[in-house]
């Protein structure tokens, strides 16, 4: 519920776009938050690995995705992930990548609003009516950036677009599967692309620009360096993520006037490395939980 995994098989990426999908990869992909979250838990690790994080839980098929050689077969097991894998946390896992896309291309403003409600706990406000949605150009005539500009010039839009698009180009670099990619794949303009001696259906289209800005003017030039300035504020992450767990836990969402209890729990936590467990005990032992 919390990452929206449940949206697993709601989409099926394009055969043409992407050969290299198939329901055994899926099945992997399933499986990896379950056992990461899992292993926080067990070691009491810092909520901040769901940010950021030197390792995973992964088995043959989805180390051949994210490109980590040594691992082989369907057993998942630890796996320290090498820093240029650009990999570690819930953003990058291929899961959270897929359910935050359809099955042919990605949206900046769907990833991006994913990360504002399920990861830091703001969410956005609903578009106006008449606004029209945007869709990637899967031909390779313009990128999503040059589309969603005019999004951002409206003054209607802007306001929002300020805040959900950076999360949003920051996982552009990941493509629908969760795969990295430096360029989009296209079924109209672009190189033709060979693997293998294989000729692909589809070909390199525009490149991925991943830069932005946040809403108080930090820079990232990609989605290392976006994760980076998340974990700068490890209390707002750790107050998300305990609103979440006290939503789940009572069935109701904690008010404005939860507040104090829900920072009293953040102040627990702190000297405690944010450790998941010690969330979660911190969470029970609240009044908000015993009293709902």
């Amino acid at each position: 519920q919390w990452l929206n995994l449940r949206a697993i098989d709601d989409t099926v990426p394009d055969p043409g776009l992407y050969p290299e999908y198939d329901d055994d990869l899926k099945g992997s992909m399933a499986r990896e938050p379950y056992l990461y979250f899992d292993e926080l838990l067990k070691n009491d690790l810092s909520l901040t690995r769901f940010i950021a994080s030197d390792f995973s839980l992964l088995d043959g098929h989805l180390a051949k995705l994210y490109g980590i050689p040594g691992v082989q077969g369907r057993e998942f097991r630890k796996v320290t992930l090498p820093p240029e894998s650009h990999r570690g946390g819930v953003l990058t896992m291929a899961a959270v990548l897929k359910v935050t896309a359809n099955g042919t291309n990605t949206s900046p403003v769907i990833r991006g609003t994913w990360v504002l409600e399920r990861i830091l706990g703001t969410p956005p406000p609903k578009p106006p009516v008449d606004v029209e949605a945007v869709e990637p150009d899967i031909r390779g005539a313009t990128t999503i950036r040059e589309q969603l500009a005019k999004h951002r010039g409206r003054p209607e839009c802007a306001g929002c677009h300020v805040r959900i698009d950076p999360p949003g180009f920051a996982l552009e670099s990941f493509d629908v599967l969760g795969g990295w990619r430096e360029n989009y794949r296209s079924i109209g303009k672009g190189e033709a692309v060979v693997i293998n001696g294989r000729w692909m259906g589809y070909k390199k289209g525009p490149a991925v620009d991943p830069a932005d800005a946040l809403l108080d003017g930090r820079k990232f030039k990609n989605i290392d360096e976006y994760k980076q300035l998340l974990l700068a504020d490890p209390d707002g992450l750790a107050r998300a993520l305990a609103e979440k767990l006290l939503t789940y836990a009572t069935g109701g969402v904690p008010t404005r006037s939860d507040g104090p209890e829900i920072d009293a729990v953040v102040r627990a936590i702190r000297g405690k490395q944010y450790g998941l467990r010690s969330l979660i005990h911190e969470v029970v032992q609240s009044r908000l939980f015993q009293s709902k």
